[in-house]
């Protein structure tokens, strides 16, 4: 990690249709963000807020149920045109390092962006934080987050669905990978305990 570097961990919530086709040309929408904004491995800031769906305004009773979102906490929320604004202002004159967990947070994004004609919000690069963990723990199938975090020992930070919470949790997963590629490329030098079996050395002496 670049210690003068941002790091943007963001993680969204999506709308969701009740069934396959049910509504009609159902896209998902943006309802809920998550981000939270890191220089030298510290939390610069963080933010969270609902956020009002544009071309589906009704939440389904499958998407309420599974996030435990209500229709009201998004007809408070921002509209999306205040997100992308939001989320713009992070980028300043250097681009940021946008890190998620899976590539749909950004897919769903750029849609969205593409939906109403306005330009996407990030210049910098995007790592897709489930892809490396797959690859470097060599797992054939990618995990969930709370899983990741759980086969590290630890718990996720706050509820699993919760934007915020689950950028934070992205946040200390990354810190973990991180901490073992650095551990795997620099191994640490073997002392002469290591080299020799003092058991035998012992031994060898006390005949």
């Amino acid at each position: 990690m670049d210690e003068k570097h941002q790091y943007l961990f963001i993680d969204f919530e999506f709308t969701m249709p009740e069934g396959k086709y049910n509504p009609h040309g159902f896209y998902p929408e943006i309802i809920e963000v998550g981000l939270v904004a890191i220089v030298n491995q510290k939390i610069t800031d963080q933010y969270s807020s609902y956020v009002k769906p544009t071309k589906f305004p009704k939440l389904t009773d499958r998407c309420k149920s599974f996030l435990s979102i209500s229709q009201e906490q998004v007809n408070d929320g921002i509209s999306f045109l205040e997100l992308v604004s939001k989320l713009s202002q992070y980028e300043g004159s250097t681009p940021s390092t946008i890190v998620t967990w899976g590539n749909m947070d950004m897919k769903v994004l750029q849609h969205n962006c593409q939906s109403v004609g306005i330009p996407f919000p990030f210049k910098g690069k995007q790592r897709d934080l489930s892809m490396e963990y797959k690859r470097f723990f060599g797992d054939q199938n990618q995990t969930g987050l709370w899983k990741a975090v759980q086969e590290y020992g630890k718990e996720g930070t706050g509820k699993h669905h919760c934007a915020l919470d689950d950028a934070l949790t992205t946040f200390n997963i990354f810190k973990l990978v991180e901490n073992d590629k650095r551990y795997l490329a620099k191994p640490e030098p073997t002392t002469i305990g290591d080299r020799v079996d003092f058991s035998k050395l012992l031994n060898k002496f006390a005949l």
